[in-house]
């Protein structure tokens, strides 16, 4: 009787493994035709220029960046900036002074591809800034090689200004190795290896001061662009991108922050992203989704890991002052930061080491950010124009859907594509190739899914994706 109770039990067990497989067979089907298990779609086939200029992002590069910066001793935007201490290498202005000659040097290397520029004003007194100080952005201009498309601009950023225990402290060591000397290196390097191609769109690299005092300087950066009227596509922001070599930091994936409602919608913007259900499509999450697509067609050593924020919780960083205006803009941050090494005076309490040394910044981590940076530049700087005036039409009722677009402004697309993914999903699963033609029916529910539309040029390069509006 015991043998034949065990092996009921046994011939029990392999039926309920037997259906339990086969349970779990019919489930994958079903998540795979519903697009629950899809791979996510890639952001096509890569460019060998892309992939080898990505090969010459130095870690040793960033490294001597990031050193060169701490050893202006503070970075302080409310340090002094006269001519002897300038002459003497300390201080915010001998670190300004330094990057534009950074800049200079990558532009005589490539025959003078590079326009150099400062965005100097005077802050009024406010919390953080006691008297009225002088403020100077420094960038670097790629021009576009294309009439129409050089007036498009992609756009990367870190903040070169430091900061200790006491934010008006402007004399004691502020180091700022990994905030944000880090950054301030992949903008850098992002120049030195990208100004050695030629994109048709713009590349600005770009360096900003007064992140400290409140985003002061891209926030006028970002006003005086929006005043001037230009078609920035995209701003990558890079904060805080060292990789602190704490314990438990993961240096295979970069968070990357993106506002779902965007700040500057209007109450017409945000009564249709309620009624449509939007929160999660706004253009900074499809800025963020085209990143982790580069992140697959590219090796850059490291993986994006979508964040669906605008940003830390109280904390902010320069891509919020673009938010602001409208930008598409987002955030790159190391996965686990070390608030020990941030925002702190160098000492030694109870066996804890404080202050933000280069000794604790993972230059190969950061050079892997700067490919990653770089590559997404150079995607959406070769690519064409997205389509214009996308809508999803509402006829009638019916399961299949229908999608018209305009033709990509400057007449670079050779085709396009729509792409959808489940609404319960965080990234795009499919593509489908629609040709030149500038309307697809398909037979996808609208109900059920999110659609997106990017153009596609000669070589592959694929545009941001476009969400069509409703039409009826």
């Amino acid at each position: 009787m015991k043998l034949h109770a065990r092996g009921s039990r046994a011939l029990a067990a392999k039926h309920s493994l037997i259906s339990y497989m086969a349970l779990l067979c019919v489930t994958l089907a079903w998540l795979t035709r519903n697009g629950q298990a899809q791979e996510s779609i890639d952001a096509g086939p890569p460019d060998p220029q892309i992939t080898a200029i990505l090969m010459q992002v130095s870690p040793a590069r960033m490294q001597a960046t990031v050193e060169k910066l701490v050893s202006f001793q503070t970075r302080s935007t409310l340090s002094a900036q006269n001519a002897e201490l300038i002459a003497s290498g300390k201080g915010i202005g001998a670190a300004r002074e330094w990057i534009r000659s950074e800049f200079e040097l990558y532009s005589h290397e490539c025959g003078g591809c590079l326009e150099i520029r400062t965005d100097t004003f005077t802050e009024p007194p406010a919390e953080r800034i006691p008297k009225p100080t002088e403020i100077t952005n420094v960038y670097a201009v790629l021009k576009g090689t294309d009439p129409e498309s050089s007036k498009r601009i992609v756009l990367v950023t870190g903040h070169y200004d430091s900061r200790n225990s006491d934010t008006l402290d402007t004399a004691g060591p502020a180091p700022g190795a990994n905030d944000d000397a880090s950054g301030t290196a992949v903008s850098l390097e992002c120049a030195r290896v990208l100004s050695k191609l030629k994109f048709p769109a713009t590349i600005i690299f770009l360096t900003v001061a007064g992140e400290e005092q409140g985003l002061v300087g891209s926030r006028h950066f970002a006003q005086m662009a929006k005043a001037a009227g230009w078609n920035i596509e995209a701003v990558l922001n890079n904060d805080i991108v060292g990789g602190d070599r704490s314990g438990q930091q993961d240096t295979r994936v970069v968070r990357i922050f993106s506002e779902g409602v965007p700040v500057a919608a209007t109450d017409a913007d945000l009564r249709l992203i309620r009624n449509l259900g939007g929160e999660n499509d706004s253009a900074s999450r499809q800025l963020a989704r085209y990143i982790a697509q580069v992140g697959r067609t590219y090796d850059a050593g490291i993986k994006p890991l979508l964040v669906f924020r605008p940003d830390r919780y109280l904390r902010g960083g320069d891509h919020l002052a673009f938010n602001r205006e409208g930008y598409t803009a987002v955030r790159f941050t190391e996965f686990l930061e070390d608030f020990h090494h941030q925002h702190q005076n160098i000492r030694t309490e109870n066996g804890i080491e404080y202050g933000d040394l280069p000794r604790f910044v993972n230059f190969d981590y950061a050079a892997n950010v700067a490919r990653l940076n770089a590559a997404t530049l150079a995607s959406l700087a070769s690519a064409p124009a997205p389509p214009a005036n996308v809508h999803l039409l509402l006829e009638q009722l019916e399961n299949d859907s229908t999608l018209t677009w305009e033709a990509s402004p400057g007449g670079r697309a050779a085709e396009y594509e729509v792409l959808w993914r489940a609404s319960t999903s965080p990234e795009r699963e499919h593509a489908q190739p629609a040709g030149n033609a500038l309307r697809i029916t398909l037979p996808q529910s609208k109900d059920n899914v999110v659609f997106a539309v990017r153009a596609v040029d000669k070589a592959g390069h694929r545009s941001l994706p476009v969400v069509p509006l409703p039409e009826r």
